[in-house]
């Protein structure tokens, strides 16, 4: 399986965050995490390192809907008007089934998959082997 160098975790459940990367470690899915606990936190630290053109951008984002300050959504609308020397893909992963929130997903471009909570070691092999 192709290793991921940075994941980037935004969630502000620290029961998911902690089993995320549990899982990841076990499935030998990246080298460095990245955890941020809304969509305000990220943007204010991936910003700047994506216009100093950073070689410590993650490789995958993922992304929760429902947080409080900035929602996944925000967040979305936020980091996508940044540009970006680096493709970074973006998993939305969130407990949400609400036919809306998957419909809408699909508006955005740089959003390869809608995954459902709790995520598994079968999900990441999935991500790696997709490309990103």
């Amino acid at each position: 399986m192709k290793k991921i160098d940075i994941a980037c975790i935004i969630d502000d459940d620290p029961i998911f965050v902690f089993g995320t990367k549990k899982i990841m470690k076990l499935a030998n899915f990246c080298n460095s995490f990245m955890v941020f606990h809304n969509g305000e936190e990220a943007l204010d630290k991936l910003k700047p390192i994506i216009e100093s053109n950073g070689t410590a951008l993650p490789d995958v984002i993922l992304l929760d809907l429902n947080m409080p300050i900035m929602d996944g959504w925000e967040f979305l609308d936020e980091f996508i008007k940044i540009p970006s020397q680096k493709e970074i893909t973006i998993y939305i992963v969130t407990s949400s089934i609400d036919p809306h929130d998957i419909e809408r997903a699909k508006d955005y471009d740089k959003i390869s998959n809608y995954l459902i909570k709790p995520i598994s070691s079968e999900k990441l092999h999935q991500i790696v082997s997709s490309g990103s």
